[in-house]
């Protein structure tokens, strides 16, 4: 985290030099916005509902998590999702220069800088259609015309307003909220808090739970048992009888590791150290050289999806699921009930 980072979510006065930086901002997305109201710009027209999944400030709110959890709640109510991503990260061209046009279906094979790292993990978690393309409507057009999908989850693209939207959800960080409430740069916020007033539903992520059947949280994230990263079925079990073994190294590159770390301590391990890099970071094998073999490496699902490939057997990643209470969950199935089923 950067300087201008940490000022936005403490008393620090030194992001206020950024200020004329944050009323061109302002002025110039404002000014997008009056486009697409006035129909100057058109927003593209979609033969599928689309719903999104954004925020209106940078950084993690537990969005991937959640999308996950729509996916099967919209499974569950006989619609078969697809999701668009911008794809952050994804090369243009293969490793052997070969071209590879936008939009780009995901899979399994592609590797993770051609896909990005939260597009490659929804995937895997969903099994369902995931399209990446700086450009959200031509992915949803995409996904009408190459698959059998009747529903788009779009994973952020709030303020991408040339992309047609029948729902928008928006997920808040509890402890970070609106941080110092200024818009980019000299605050954290893509749009003033006003913004939701326009949406459909918003949602706070109260932080993780361990154990959470009966929560009273309209959203929190619940972590299950770390896993071995080339041996899923070895799982990184508490060992009451020795508390060294229970101290872990934390290493991961996303927008909010404070709540990566909490976490984690909740769930019973005590953290020895933590490497954060940037969000989106693309890791490689030299990232690790300060850890040995002894050392107990936990990191995100998104992290660990980028680190496969030269992965140790001491290298462990912890899963994290949305925890949805009922009086949002029966929110959600209304609003899905209002979307038009395409066939």
């Amino acid at each position: 985290m950067n300087w201008v980072e940490r000022g936005w979510y403490n008393a620090s006065k030194l992001n206020f030099v950024l200020l004329p930086l944050t009323g061109l901002f302002w002025l110039l997305s404002s000014i997008r916005k009056l486009l697409f109201k006035l129909g100057i710009k058109q927003q593209v027209p979609s033969k599928l509902p689309v719903i999104v999944v954004g925020n209106i400030s940078v950084g993690g709110t537990g969005k991937t998590p959640f999308v996950i959890y729509l996916v099967e709640l919209l499974k569950q109510q006989g619609f078969k999702p697809a999701i668009v991503s911008r794809g952050y990260g994804a090369n243009k061209q293969s490793n052997k220069g070969q071209d590879l046009p936008f939009p780009r279906l995901v899979s399994s094979e592609l590797a993770t800088n051609l896909t990005g790292d939260e597009p490659k993990l929804l995937h895997l978690r969903t099994q369902c259609p995931v399209v990446i393309s700086p450009d959200r409507a031509q992915a949803v057009q995409f996904i009408h015309d190459n698959t059998d999908a009747n529903v788009v989850i779009s994973d952020d693209g709030l303020q991408h307003y040339k992309m047609a939207r029948d729902i928008e959800i928006v997920l808040l960080d509890a402890q970070r909220m609106f941080g110092n409430g200024w818009l980019l740069p000299v605050g954290p916020l893509r749009e003033l808090p006003s913004r939701l007033k326009s949406v459909d539903l918003t949602l706070i992520n109260s932080g993780s739970a361990v154990v959470d059947t009966h929560n009273e949280k309209d959203y929190q994230l619940s972590a299950d048992m770390a896993y071995n990263l080339l041996n899923p079925t070895n799982k990184l079990a508490l060992n009451n009888s020795n508390k060294q073994g229970d101290k872990v190294h934390l290493v991961s590159g996303i927008g909010n590791p404070q709540r990566f770390l909490t976490t984690v301590e909740t769930f019973g391990y005590k953290v020895e150290s933590t490497l954060w890099f940037a969000d989106h970071h693309n890791f490689t094998a030299a990232d690790f050289d300060k850890f040995t073999t002894d050392d107990i490496i936990v990191m995100t699902e998104k992290d660990a999806v980028k680190c496969q490939a030269f992965a140790k057997p001491n290298w462990f990643v912890l899963p994290i699921s949305a925890v949805i209470s009922n009086k949002v969950e029966q929110q959600l199935i209304e609003l899905i009930k209002q979307l038009p089923v395409i066939n």
